[in-house]
């Protein structure tokens, strides 16, 4: 199954209030409305794309070790994901789709890694709950998001839905703004330019994780 079809079978169940979920209505046109704003908005026309130059990076894994983007394009192309965080079923599952791919992109040379703006107890909580082998980066106040144009800022309305769901991200984050990043997937070449690049403002659609494989071979062949 594709991953996108897990992700229907989630959001069908998950809309239609089946246990454990039980979601009011209420809540499920909350977030229907804020993803159409987020479209309507165009932010995602803004972020990078395929031929741009990614903003080079050095952020921590969650044991507090740096990680700079330079050391690993040094070794072969480097696949990001932007990962919202652990209390997004949606995104855990993508993280479980590119752990299961990670055996292909290593065979052509290429490391992996998430960015979320959570802190490092809740990327290793992430990490052991998705039984990942490659790492979850902080990206505090979502500025490498930014730079790579997916940071947005959640509107008064949605705040007070994620409270009360207890999805409180001041305490995921360490960070007093109410922002998240869109999800995106980026395949970088070794000299740094962007070569794949999927940004979608609605976060129940995720591209499958072998769409990426034509720009990690071009990877090599540019590299050869």
């Amino acid at each position: 199954m594709s991953l996108q079809a897990k992700l229907d079978a989630f959001k069908a169940d998950f809309e239609a209030g089946k246990p454990p979920y039980n979601v009011p209505p209420a809540v499920i046109e909350t977030m229907r409305r804020a993803t159409a704003e987020l479209i309507a908005s165009g932010a995602a026309k803004r972020a990078l794309k395929a031929g741009d130059k990614m903003p080079g990076f050095t952020l921590l894994d969650p044991d507090g070790n740096p990680v700079s983007s330079a050391d690993l394009l040094k070794h072969g192309p480097l696949v990001i994901s932007f990962y919202r965080g652990v209390w997004c079923p949606y995104c855990n599952m993508e993280l479980q789709a590119l752990q299961a791919a990670l055996p292909e992109f290593q065979a052509l040379g290429a490391s992996l890694v998430a960015i979320s703006p959570q802190n490092p107890v809740n990327s290793r909580k992430s990490v052991r709950q998705n039984g990942l082998s490659f790492p979850i980066l902080s990206d505090p106040h979502n500025d490498l998001a930014a730079a790579f144009g997916l940071r947005f800022e959640l509107q008064d309305y949605l705040v007070e839905l994620y409270k009360s769901l207890k999805n409180d991200l001041p305490s995921f984050n360490g960070d007093p703004s109410w922002t998240l990043p869109m999800p995106g997937r980026f395949v970088v070449g070794q000299d740094g330019t962007i070569l794949y690049a999927e940004v979608n403002p609605d976060y129940t659609r995720r591209p499958d994780p072998e769409d990426m494989l034509p720009a990690l071979r071009r990877a090599i062949d540019l590299a050869a």
